[in-house]
């Protein structure tokens, strides 16, 4: 097994408290971008789910209009006008990558058998699975014909890929559920494809619709899929401490039997012979409510939660050699705030 224990990039905190100041002026930053983007964001959205076929519309509504923060569309217009973009078209990509992600949270809550969702009943739990799976495919094919409405095929290049990686790094978690043998290199692969790469594609649509070079569209997706790894790193993390904000049970990850950067550095903590029992009923999927509440609490206690948030400070600190090739402006100061949040956030 691959220990976890690398160095902390530059910009890694030693807990998710350190750093208050800087990550409550990005947070205020970021709320005041959205708070003036997400009218907008959200009708596009509406109007697009309005075209869903008639028994695709409520599922879709129910997941895509039931909040978030609409991190990718945000970042594609900030990308995009960091590059010299006015606003036309970046509003309908921006909505074409949400849908996309709401597409897979859809299918990911059937897979993971998950009851809640930002806080809510999981749409499967209300109109039952298949029809969730199928309002996700709507989704999928609508996110894509609007892509391909702008008819410049660097743009459904972008997305396309962005999608066989999602589905690629989703296959590839499948694979390893409960296998406690998975590497940190096993465990990179598989985030960078289900999360990452559609952070990547949320900021090279910006910077290709900005008519951004070759080298500023590399850089642009190198900031999103740094990016994107990092954010599911701490998301990991963060599945190991309660969440009011959401409602989401912790230990989340434990019941589904995914085996996450804080498992794996708790078992190499323990004597071989209690690790052995653990990785058991791990692997057997025997852990009952009341042993993954106590793991939970000895994972966080034994501070292996923040030590496997580390190795997002190095990929943040890649994000940021590639936004230093953006030109300077208010949006790249903006996008260097979500960098900064997204490393500290506690929910």
């Amino acid at each position: 097994m691959v220990s976890l224990n690398a160095p902390a990039g530059p910009d890694s905190p030693q807990s998710p408290h350190s750093s208050t100041g800087r990550r409550r002026d990005a947070a205020s930053a970021i709320d005041a971008v959205l708070s003036r983007e997400q009218p907008r964001i959200n009708a596009e959205l509406r109007r697009h789910t309005a075209e869903l076929p008639e028994h695709a519309r409520a599922p879709a509504e129910h997941l895509l209009l039931s909040g978030g923060k609409r991190l990718r569309p945000l970042l594609t217009l900030l990308t995009g006008r960091a590059f010299g973009c006015p606003d036309a078209g970046l509003h309908t990509l921006g909505a074409a990558v949400e849908m996309l992600h709401a597409a897979t949270l859809l299918h990911d809550d059937i897979l993971d058998n998950a009851p809640v969702r930002r806080g809510r009943a999981a749409a499967h739990v209300l109109f039952g699975a298949v029809p969730a799976v199928l309002a996700g495919d709507a989704m999928l094919a609508k996110a894509l014909l609007l892509v391909a409405s702008f008819g410049d095929p660097k743009l459904t290049a972008c997305v396309s890929e962005a999608v066989m990686h999602t589905a690629e790094g989703e296959i590839a978690e499948f694979a390893r559920l409960r296998d406690t043998s998975v590497s940190h290199e096993d465990y990179v692969r598989i985030v960078t494809g289900k999360t990452a790469w559609m952070l990547r594609a949320s900021c090279e649509l910006g910077a290709l619709r900005a008519g951004a070079g070759e080298e500023a569209a590399r850089a642009a997706a190198l900031f999103g899929l740094e990016s994107g790894i990092a954010f599911q790193i701490v998301d990991d993390v963060l599945d190991y401490y309660p969440c009011e904000e959401t409602g989401k049970p912790k230990g989340g990850d434990l019941r589904e039997g995914k085996c996450t950067p804080p498992l794996l550095l708790y078992l190499a903590s323990l004597p071989a012979e209690k690790a052995g029992r653990l990785r058991a009923d791990f692997e057997g999927g025997r852990l009952n409510e009341a042993t993954i509440e106590a793991l939970c609490g000895e994972i966080c206690a034994g501070g292996f939660a923040e030590q496997a948030r580390e190795p997002a400070g190095m990929h943040l600190a890649e994000a940021a050699r590639a936004l230093a090739v953006f030109p300077p402006s208010p949006e790249r100061d903006l996008l260097d705030n979500i960098r900064h949040y997204i490393l500290t956030r506690t929910a």
